[in-house]
């Protein structure tokens, strides 16, 4: 189950780096866009996120004193900003341009994310 989780956190990593890779190659163009790609990450990030919350409680539950208990408060804050990137990338796919604050906001959700998950 370890390994699993390993998995689980690799492919989590992976696509919220892959979502900030996204957002910022309109980094140098004057007309930022939200790549298609971004929302499908956000999603994994989202499922790979669920399933390690679920493996930790799990692995807590078989053997607590070489497990540390899932973090539900930090998965909670976590997931809601998640949420927030989501509604704003669904309600503003279909749009070829958006604006620069919106993009930035995105990218910042998207850092405060990663803070959360590495200081908290």
């Amino acid at each position: 189950m370890s390994a699993i989780k390993h998995i689980f956190l690799a492919i989590h990593i992976l696509a919220v780096i892959g979502g900030l890779v996204l957002l910022l190659t309109s980094l140098p163009k004057p007309k930022k866009s939200i790549h298609v790609g971004f929302l499908h990450s956000m999603l994994t990030a989202l499922v790979a996120g669920i399933a390690l919350v679920g493996i930790n409680t799990s692995l807590h539950a078989s053997d607590p004193a070489n497990y540390d208990a899932a973090d539900h408060g930090k998965a909670g804050i976590k997931f809601l900003v998640l949420l927030v990137i989501l509604a704003l990338t669904i309600k503003n796919k279909k749009t070829s341009e958006v604006s620069t604050g919106l993009w930035a906001g995105l990218i910042a959700l998207t850092l405060a994310n990663v803070f959360i998950a590495t200081s908290l």
